[in-house]
């Protein structure tokens, strides 16, 4: 089991930049999948970006792509999301989320989630 918590949310500019990470709690980190997702005012949580057990593996939605960047030091137990020329439309609450096995763009396959974090940006 693996409990998790989420920092680093606020306010920004469009253009801007924030990093978000993720705190896991026990020696376990290791073994879990990592992903982010995100969740706006009356929408579906939706898939962020997503990084393997050992790092070695990461995939980021097409809407992100290029801008974010996802990445964990197991060390730390910390999994991070680097977030640059950030939009309007990236406003959300960011949640991290892990499961053992494989990764997945699924919210329902995941065991294990944070509190989230609110992230505004403002035109």
């Amino acid at each position: 089991q693996v409990q998790l918590v989420e920092s680093g949310g606020g306010l920004v500019q469009a253009g801007g930049s924030l990093r978000l990470s993720c705190a896991g709690s026990g020696r376990t980190f290791s073994r879990y999948v990592m992903t982010w997702f995100r969740q706006a005012p009356g929408k579906e949580r939706e898939f962020v970006a997503l990084i393997s057990s050992s790092g070695r593996s990461t995939n980021h939605a097409d809407s992100v792509k290029g801008r974010f960047t996802i990445s964990r030091d197991n060390t730390k137990n910390t999994v991070y999301l680097q977030m640059n020329s950030l939009k309007v439309e990236d406003t959300a609450v960011y949640y991290c989320a892990a499961r053992e096995g494989y990764g997945s763009y699924r919210a329902d396959e995941y065991d294990y989630w944070g509190q989230g974090t609110q992230v505004t940006v403002s035109s």
